[in-house]
């Protein structure tokens, strides 16, 4: 165990700092150059993206704590606010200006020699100039609203994250300077086709065109200035659910609000004038050190919109090779989903290696299948345009009892559920918005069946959410069983969710906040417990993020107890080796890997002393998934199925091209020069691993019924 004369500064690292490192590990991937030059700017865009989240909760939720007396988290190892945010706001500062040296000084010059060039108005041809004015006096134009600022028209609610354009000007038949606002509409593309022809793609930005074309907006004006800027807002609203009667009705209201909402951020052209600046301050009723962050932005805004550039189609070379999504071999041949799950027993289908179309698949047929009877799922973010709702709504309409959880509280993504729950409940499902105090972030699906030999219940567990389109472009593991044990937990499970039911004696399923944070140090001080140094304990997780720190001290026992601790963790790591003595440090080893894919799936390994436990679901550990949501983890016992999780979680421990090893607090190996090791790289392995299965098994499957034989997992080298 630790002893108090060891414990140092570092032995919980700040969940905002270490996620700040995981967006500095992202804007990596766009310096690599082993990465395609598009996928490199698609990177530069998930920076940008992450980052505007992290101001509107993050930032916005410590900014909220500088006026109270706030007090240290978890004893002495917390943190005081301010001087947090100086350090946030002095790591954020860097890591922007190293984005913008990426994107101007590498990437956008190397798309040039790609024949891509974004160009400013004055470096068109007459002849592009004429096409760039045709477009913006026909298609541009009619949508623009600009808003002259006086005594009548008072200064805009200007949008959260919305790209504006301020004008300073002197009017027609006016002496004194004016200013206006002018926001570029969202509704039009961000770049501009000029030409696209045997000499390449020239592009230039709605803001460009826009505003070196302000004459059209203001006749007889002379324009003064011209300078970008966006604001971010504080979205990071709670509501207090145990004192309202409508949870949708309250959400639906602060969502109204967020246009008014206090400011976090304000980004401003890096030119602009010091007049300008100072009348615009005064607006946003902000002064220089009274908003967290003035950001000077040198180059392109809201580079976000990068996501468009970097989708450009007839650029095979500047893009990652294609993986489409294989079948799963224990789909192959015409048999339905009730009869592969019935008769092959427990299997996993791994996304986005293996389709997801059998999720689909299982909730239309259960939908037509006039022997289901009822239909129960969670949803906490589904597409715009889902498959698994409408399978639903078609279940509802049929006459099947349709039961849906729908988490309204599912942050950024309320408007879009609030939407399907109103469908869904409008074709005649029962519809549940989650639990007072808690969210519901667990993936579960049940169907019941009546069947000849009596009521069967088909279960899908997954580590992801019912997202189609995220199922393209997440790691996520889906566990499909008909096991009647495994059942009546996720039976009990709905009762609790949709009814008043209390939590059961669980047989299979771990449950947050129930038995979760129990089980889990549970099952850490066990491998302890057992551990020596001739015969160690081994404890593998794959997770997003662990930053519980109650684990972590555990963890940390553990190590000394000489358990091997392997952790692939993405994003927030609070857990860090150096914090122990040399002889225990070595014990703990980090990986956290950035590639293609998002890394989703939870895996949880202990050893056991050689009778090792699985589990697999949705909790990172973290302290919202452990203690205020209902997260499941449920046990792997078939052992072709271990076996498949075995190759998952060492083939991301031996990535040696996109595993990022910890090397130092708050410090992680780079990715750039270690081409040598691409055939380590866990994504293309994993992808290879589900191809050579799938080719085996339709060797070995029967031509004359269209069933497969049972097979085993390929050998690994």
């Amino acid at each position: 165990m630790i002893q108090k004369k060891e414990k140092i500064q570092f032995e919980f690292l700040n969940r905002d700092i270490s996620w700040l490192e995981f967006n500095a590990r992202v804007l990596d991937e766009a310096a690599d150059k082993g990465n395609p030059l598009l996928e490199r700017l698609k990177f530069i865009a998930i920076f940008s993206s992450n980052l505007d989240e992290f101001f509107m909760v993050r930032i916005a939720g410590i900014t909220s704590q500088l006026d109270t007396k706030f007090h240290k988290i978890y004893r002495e190892y917390g943190y005081e606010p301010a001087e947090l945010l100086a350090e946030l706001e002095r790591r954020i500062r860097e890591l922007v200006a190293r984005q913008y040296r990426y994107l101007n000084n590498d990437i956008l010059p190397e798309l040039r020699r790609h024949k891509i060039r974004i160009e400013s108005w004055d470096s068109l041809s007459a002849l592009q100039k004429n096409t760039a004015l045709k477009i913006m006096t026909s298609e541009i134009y009619p949508v623009l609203t600009p808003i002259g600022i006086d005594q009548s028209h008072p200064f805009p609610l200007v949008p959260n994250l919305g790209l504006e354009i301020l004008i300073r000007l002197v009017p027609a038949k006016e002496k004194t300077e004016k200013f206006a606002v002018l926001e570029v509409p969202p509704v039009i593309p961000r770049f501009i086709q000029i030409e696209s022809s045997a000499n390449g793609l020239v592009c230039i930005t709605a803001e460009e065109l826009i505003g070196n074309n302000l004459n059209l907006l203001f006749s007889g004006a002379e324009i003064k200035e011209c300078a970008m800027f966006r604001v971010t807002r504080d979205m990071d609203f709670s509501i207090d659910e145990e004192s309202i009667a409508d949870l949708m009705t309250e959400i639906q209201i602060a969502l109204r609000k967020k246009t008014k909402r206090s400011l976090v951020r304000l980004e401003l052209s890096s030119g602009i004038s010091a007049k300008s600046k100072k009348w615009l301050l005064e607006k946003l009723n902000i002064t220089e050190s009274g908003t967290r962050l003035i950001q000077p932005i040198s180059g392109i805004m809201n580079l976000k919109s990068m996501f468009a550039l970097a989708s450009l189609q007839g650029y095979p070379e500047l893009v990652d090779e294609p993986l489409p999504p294989l079948q799963s071999p224990h789909l192959l041949g015409k048999r339905d989903m009730f009869a592969a799950i019935r008769e092959q027993g427990p299997f996993l289908v791994h996304h986005p290696y293996e389709s997801f179309d059998p999720v689909v698949k299982l909730l239309e047929q259960a939908a037509e299948d006039p022997d289901v009877l009822a239909i129960k799922q969670t949803l906490y973010r589904v597409s715009g345009n889902s498959p698994v709702v409408k399978a639903l709504v078609k279940a509802a309409r049929n006459g099947k009892q349709v039961s849906v959880l729908v988490e309204l509280k599912a942050r950024f993504d309320e408007e879009n559920n609030i939407i399907w729950a109103r469908e869904l409940a409008e074709a005649g499902a029962h519809v549940v918005y989650g639990i007072a105090g808690l969210k519901v972030h667990c993936k579960a699906l049940m169907v019941i069946r009546r069947e000849d030999d009596g009521i069967r219940r088909y279960v899908h567990l997954s580590t992801g959410n019912y997202n189609d389109k995220t199922a393209r472009l997440y790691t996520d593991i889906g566990y499909f069983s008909a096991d009647k044990v495994l059942a009546t937990d996720v039976s009990a499970l709905f009762n609790v969710i949709t009814g008043f039911s209390a939590p059961p004696d669980w047989n299979k399923l771990v449950v947050a906040p129930f038995n979760m944070l129990e089980k889990i140090l549970f099952l850490i001080d066990r491998e302890a417990r057992i551990s020596t140094k001739e015969n160690p304990g081994h404890i593998i997780i794959k997770v997003n993020s662990i930053i519980d720190y109650e684990v972590i001290e555990h963890l940390y026992r553990a190590a000394c107890r000489h358990v091997k601790i392997e952790l692939i963790v993405r994003g927030i790591c609070g857990i860090t080796p150096y914090c122990l003595p040399p002889e225990f440090a070595k014990n703990i080893r980090i990986v956290s890997i950035l590639d293609r894919y998002l890394e989703h799936s939870r895996i949880y390994y202990f050893l056991n002393n050689g009778s090792p436990e699985y589990y697999m679901g949705s909790a990172d550990l973290m302290p919202r998934n452990l203690r205020r949501r209902i997260e499941t983890l449920f046990p792997v016992d078939a052992p072709e199925i271990r076996e498949e999780l075995d190759f998952i979680l060492h083939t991301c421990l031996n990535d040696r091209r996109k595993g990022r090893r910890v090397t130092g607090i708050n410090q992680y190996s780079k990715t750039t020069g270690m081409s040598a090791y691409e055939k380590t790289r866990s994504q293309n392995v994993l992808y290879d691993y589900y191809k050579q299965r799938l080719t085996k098994a339709k060797e070995t499957a029967k031509p004359a019924n269209g069933n497969i034989t049972v097979f085993k997992q390929p050998e690994r080298e």
